[in-house]
């Protein structure tokens, strides 16, 4: 683990975790400098960075492949956990996660043309289909990556539970009052959100031109768009903005905001939007419905799956669709409050806490399973 999601869910399992309640008595983590200074230090937790895990990938996975399950077995390791999703250590048993559901969605490969991502994810579905199969354990995130997956993978050998991710209580915000759309002006617009990385499977260009049709129609609304880029993602998007919106009257880009700061944007927003076609778990949507927010959301799975009937739905690929659904909420502050109460209830089953105890007690199924089983040869 090294950026993103993955570094979000290893910091808080590591800070949410208490390991001793399911007979596990140490914890062995092999990062980077960079990954393991973001751990807080536990009496469980020994951190240790090989020389390798800090230069490139090739260094990486040689250091994966050759010396991890050495490296467990000196440490007296009964289970290894790699929540990366590709496992080339030959040490057993071994846990592994389903967190990137890109590789198994051709249809999403196919938006990147022949390109070295293309290339990449089409490795990664090859490399991770093989780690699932022979994996003793495997976490998905929703019931909809295990279907989906497994259908791709076919018959798993191991264990396989549905785990979903936990979300940090400084997201939680109770729903503000909603206003009828006539209090809001140029001056003093509605704010809308859009908070995920600039990609070819998140749509910002189609959302851009929906808001370009409300603003047509006269509604004083405001788009904010967050996250890093994928840069040809990127040029299309600021394209869209050129066009529509050649004043920068209405559409703010922000690039990425730090973690950390995130919280504060929600604040400032008056309706959440999220508009991927391509997810293994929304954590965003998740941020988006604790902040209080009511939602305007993509319509393929998993996103009805975590958000349920607790916002409104769209196509991400059509600006109408988008507009009509955005249309329905901002004009209708007594739906705008229901939706928001309702999908600010639903997240709070979202906890790192229970995350973390699945997790371990997980893993430690496994590792006695497995022990059980060299018995009875």
């Amino acid at each position: 683990m090294r950026r993103g999601g993955g570094i979000t869910h290893l910091v808080e399992l590591v800070s949410a975790t208490k390991p001793e309640l399911h007979n596990i008595a140490k914890v062995v983590i092999w990062g980077s400098h960079k990954t393991l200074d973001l751990l807080e230090d536990q009496t469980w937790l020994i951190k240790i960075t090989p020389q390798e895990l800090n230069l490139g990938s090739i260094y990486r996975l040689y250091w994966q492949k050759f010396k991890l399950s050495r490296a467990a077995i000196a440490e007296g390791c009964n289970l290894l956990f790699v929540p990366g999703g590709s496992c080339w250590s030959n040490f057993r048993p071994i846990v592994t996660m389903s967190r990137n559901m890109l590789p198994f969605q051709l249809i999403e490969i196919r938006r990147y043309g022949l390109s070295w991502i293309s290339v990449r994810l089409l490795l990664l579905r090859l490399i991770q289909t093989k780690s699932f199969r022979r994996a003793d354990g495997l976490i998905f995130l929703t019931k909809f990556a295990k279907g989906h997956i497994q259908k791709i993978t076919g018959k798993l050998s191991g264990f396989s539970e549905v785990i979903p991710h936990g979300l940090n209580l400084r997201f939680h915000m109770e729903p503000k009052e909603q206003y009828d759309i006539s209090k809001y002006s140029l001056d003093k617009p509605f704010q809308l959100l859009y908070v995920s990385i600039v990609d070819q499977y998140k749509h910002q260009w189609c959302v851009v031109e929906a808001v370009s049709q409300l603003r047509n129609k006269g509604y004083p609304v405001l788009l904010n768009i967050v996250g890093p880029a994928y840069p040809p993602a990127l040029k299309r998007l600021r394209r869209t903005i050129n066009k529509l919106d050649q004043n920068n009257d209405w559409v703010n880009y922000h690039g990425d905001i730090p973690y950390e700061d995130l919280h504060n944007i929600y604040q400032e927003s008056h309706l959440g939007i999220f508009a991927s076609s391509c997810e293994n778990m929304p954590n965003i949507l998740l941020e988006t419905m604790a902040a209080g927010l009511p939602i305007a959301c993509s319509n393929i799975e998993p996103m009805p799956e975590v958000l349920g009937n607790n916002g409104l739905y769209f196509d991400p690929e059509q600006p109408s669709e988008i507009f009509n659904t955005l249309e329905s909420l901002i004009n209708n502050p007594e739906l705008r409050l229901e939706k928001a109460n309702a999908s600010f209830l639903e997240v709070q089953k979202y906890s790192w806490s229970i995350c973390a105890n699945e997790t371990f007690s997980f893993l430690n199924k496994v590792a006695t399973d497995y022990k059980k089983s060299l018995c009875a040869e």
